[in-house]
């Protein structure tokens, strides 16, 4: 049998035909019978279709919710659809028959942006409004498009536990959480962004699933692997015995995100931690299928490899996607806005390694790490400067702190300036350009007493020292206030947003490469990129910053000022000049 013949190839899940029927196709190679349940119209039995898929008509259309029966010889044991689109009563409940036919499109010939124009902000749904939901989110979209932004970045929704959390943890990669309304309400809600003008980058996860789902899916087939593990759980079977089936599963949910959903790209978390020694990298195979889904769609990796291979093209040996998150930008900007010096961060701090990052954004590129106790990474300097996403917060450099605490309001103008006014595709953490007061912690929702218990204790053990010197105790994750707590108040800095808008403005007329000068003892550094020159002072007292431009653009703070040369800046701030 030829390689597109293999029946988990086809169409998985539940695929509507009419008002109550639907072809279900399940890789279930663990069971010796499998059925299909609906509530109130009885069992239809599965056919066999080879390699482990089971194929048949059920009586469940649109709107109908259904349960996978798998028996192994022992026991029969009724389980979610691994494809499910719907999980309306949760983890385990059953799977709902969801037709994107059915959805009432606006956006007819909405191309995604181009990522030379993207402007990217990272939300949550769960915190970004009081009500939570991609309805509410959708009312907030035309002051993201004022302000500059050109995307959205969701953080992940696929179907997680309980009704709140960071959704990290999710299960079923194909599924929109109910919490936040589901497939109709996402859809809504990417149409309602096409409206304004904005895309919609989605958040997905395709190293694990929560540990609530691994018992679950365990039982259909080998979708985890022994042979090595992620720091969140065990690490999914991409390249070991059954392993083009759970492939499959995962480019099908990459798919249905684009092509059905309209979503004009993907964040794929976490890409170091899917272990893959196939001739085609999973990584690469998402990035392949899901720019054949849908033309223009956007495939944005975050990696913790410092390797330019992420973004390589194909015929290149690389893996094709279209950008990739940069950390080392953040941590080079924020240990010079602010005094943070622990752990990874003690290896950046000074001057000279953000004048590095500005060109490319790998300032381990191959050097020693003592953080890592060995060279790292790779030199990217063949990557169109585009294709690195940076930013000054970020839903991990925020909510990974033992508080959740976001930049302190001093070092936010001058870190804001440097990130838009660079180079790179700019990302913004929600509430970032207004200043928002409250903090983003880590919450979570776990209906497994077992690995709720085990999450609380892992932080605090975490942060064990960090919480002693604060004098705070780590926010219980398990804890609704932690969660309430993180929610947008939406209380407003204006200059700080006047500031966003004028830097999303201006950025586009400020072009090329940055060739940069420095005083690492004072601690100043100047950029010119083309015909703009940016003045940055990092140190806690008045710098004078030799400039050639004889014009402020604009600036971080109202007294700054241009004399004999020179951009005169208060601390911690920054002007541009031509």
């Amino acid at each position: 049998m030829s390689a597109d013949g293999l029946p988990f190839r086809r169409p998985l899940g539940a695929t509507p035909l009419g008002p109550r029927r639907s072809l279900v196709r399940v890789w279930a190679p663990n069971a010796r019978a499998v059925a299909v349940r609906v509530p109130r119209r009885g069992e239809t039995p599965l056919r066999e279709e080879g390699h482990g898929v089971w194929a048949g008509e059920a009586p469940a259309g649109p709107g109908d919710d259904y349960w996978i029966v798998l028996d192994d010889g022992r026991r029969a044991r009724r389980l979610p659809d691994p494809a499910t689109r719907w999980q309306p009563r949760g983890l385990r409940g059953p799977s709902r028959v969801f037709d994107p036919g059915a959805i009432a499109w606006t956006d007819a010939g909405r191309r995604p942006p181009a990522l030379a124009d993207l402007v990217l902000y990272e939300l949550h749904v769960g915190t970004f409004t009081p009500e939570g939901t991609f309805d509410a989110a959708t009312g907030r979209l035309g002051r993201l498009a004022e302000l500059g932004v050109t995307a959205v970045e969701l953080m992940p929704v696929a179907d997680f536990p309980g009704m709140r959390g960071w959704g990290y943890d999710g299960v079923y990669p194909s599924a929109a959480h109910r919490a936040y309304g589901g497939p109709d309400g996402l859809a809504r809600f990417v149409d309602a962004a096409h409206g304004h003008g904005l895309g919609v980058i989605l958040d997905v996860v395709y190293n694990h699933v929560g540990a609530s789902g691994n018992r679950a899916l365990s039982a259909f087939g080998p979708y985890f692997t022994d042979t090595c593990s992620t720091s969140w759980g065990e690490a999914i079977n991409t390249d070991g015995e059954g392993s083009d089936a759970v492939r499959e599963w995962i480019a099908q949910s990459a798919e249905w995100w684009v092509r059905y959903l309209h979503v004009d790209g993907l964040r794929l978390d976490a890409v170091h931690a899917i272990f893959d020694q196939r001739p085609e990298h999973l990584v690469a195979e998402v990035a392949r299928r899901v720019h054949a889904a849908r033309p223009g769609a956007l495939v944005i990796a975050e990696s913790g490899l410092n390797d330019p291979k992420v973004v390589r093209p194909a015929e290149r040996g690389g893996w094709g996607c279209d950008a990739v998150w940069a950390d080392d930008f953040h941590h080079a900007l924020r240990t010079l806005v602010t005094d943070d010096r622990d752990g990874y961060y003690a290896e950046f701090g000074r001057v000279a390694d953000l004048a590095k990052a500005l060109r490319r954004p790998h300032v381990h590129d191959g050097t020693w790490s003592s953080y890592r106790g060995r060279t790292f990474g790779a030199p990217a300097d063949d990557v169109p400067r585009e294709a690195f996403v940076v930013f000054d917060q970020n839903h991990d450099q925020v909510g990974n702190r033992a508080l959740g605490d976001r930049l302190p309001p001093r070092a936010r103008p001058l870190a804001a300036f440097v990130t838009l006014l660079s180079g790179f595709t700019p990302l913004l953490f929600m509430g970032e350009e207004h200043g928002e007061p409250a903090p983003f912690q880590f919450f979570t929702d776990h209906i497994d007493r077992r690995i709720a218990a085990a999450t609380r204790e892992g932080r605090r053990r975490e942060f064990a020292r960090f919480a002693a010197f604060a004098g705070e105790a780590v926010p219980d994750p398990q804890d609704p206030e932690t969660f309430a707590r993180s929610r947008l108040t939406w209380r407003e800095d204006a200059r700080l947003r006047a500031l966003c808008v004028d830097l999303l403005r201006v950025r586009r007329e400020v072009r090329g490469e940055a060739e940069c000068a420095l005083d690492e003892a004072a601690r100043w550094l100047r950029v010119r990129r083309g015909a703009h020159e940016l003045a940055c002072n990092f140190a806690r007292a008045a710098r004078r910053v030799p400039v050639h431009g004889d014009t402020l653009v604009l600036a971080t703070h109202p007294d700054v000022r241009l004399e004999e040369g020179a951009a005169l800046l208060p601390p911690l701030a920054g002007a541009l000049v031509t």
